[in-house]
């Protein structure tokens, strides 16, 4: 009995000191200054891959700015940076312009995310290798677009990567990391784990299975990776934090938590004839978020680096 309420202490003890998977922990530790270390792309060869990004906005000035100049810090020559505003009244018009003729953009009324993704990438040229987008309070890293480029480059047969995330709040500081496992298909059918502003996938990907899907207004990421995925395009996690997800007061994913479950509960039932279940949980969703787990903690621990 001694030793069974030992243990029981001890797992007690761990329970409150260890915590939960970090891809939806987004308070880990106080808020620090962001490190921004400079990702090494490899040796790029010529012609450089053309890359497209959009970044769909409304009425996110405050955080805009930091979004675009991620972008353009990175001084990447073939890029192609749009974004696509949907009729902002805090500012957003003014802040576009004040860049001149540094980016393309447009403010217009939309119908959502989706729609002004799909806005945005149909005004611009159509000779992209690569495609992704940035939402108006997100970030990338210095070094992320040559990286991911070069990676591009180097695996002909890979069609869409991501990275790590790192999370920041509402002044930009960071509060947490998700140091993500290897690719795992069968877990992405059950759960949303890819962090959306790490992704970018070949032009291949978006002509065979179609734009954003307008219907989704949270889940149109998670929507658009899965069908990618069951067209057979070949997904893979790059070893690097590639970008920067802020959590704050007015972001959606606050904002729309009964609409996103919704939207998630319907991908399930459509992708698997059935929502989430305890064994799904047991079989699929657990054993992924364990990797995770282990990732975390080997990243804490400095046995892999970043």
């Amino acid at each position: 009995m001694k030793k069974l309420r030992v243990r029981s202490r001890v797992i007690s003890w761990l329970r409150r000191r260890l915590p939960s998977p970090p891809i939806w922990t987004f308070q880990q530790y106080s808020p620090r200054p962001l490190v921004s270390r400079e990702i090494i792309p490899p040796t790029l060869k010529q012609p450089l891959p053309r890359i497209a990004i959009v970044t769909p906005a409304y009425n996110h000035a405050q955080f805009l700015g930091a979004t675009i100049d991620s972008i353009l810090v990175q001084n990447y020559p073939a890029l192609a940076y749009h974004v696509q505003d949907g009729g902002s009244l805090d500012g957003t018009v003014e802040l576009l312009k004040s860049y001149g003729g540094r980016i393309s953009w447009r403010s217009q009324a939309d119908k959502g995310q989706g729609n002004a993704i799909n806005l945005g990438f149909a005004s611009m040229p159509g000779d992209s290798d690569i495609m992704a987008y940035l939402n108006s309070d997100d970030a990338l890293m210095p070094g992320t677009i040559a990286y991911v480029a070069g990676f591009f480059q180097n695996n002909p047969a890979v069609d869409i990567v991501y990275g790590h995330r790192i999370i920041i709040d509402h002044n930009g500081q960071e509060t947490g990391r998700a140091v993500m496992p290897p690719h795992d298909a069968l877990a992405l059918k059950y759960i949303g784990y890819v962090p959306q502003e790490t992704m970018f996938w070949r032009r291949k990907v978006w002509e065979k299975i179609g734009p954003i899907d307008e219907a989704f207004r949270f889940a149109l990421d998670w929507d658009f990776m899965i069908r990618a995925q069951n067209a057979g395009f070949k997904f893979v996690r790059l070893p690097r934090f590639l970008g920067c997800f802020r959590v704050h007061s007015e972001q959606k994913t606050s904002a729309m938590l009964g609409v996103g479950l919704e939207e998630m509960e319907k991908i399930r039932i459509r992708e698997n004839g059935h929502g989430i279940t305890r064994a799904d949980m047991r079989r699929f969703v657990l054993p992924f978020l364990a990797k995770q787990f282990v990732y975390h903690w080997l990243y804490r621990f400095r046995a892999i680096g970043n």
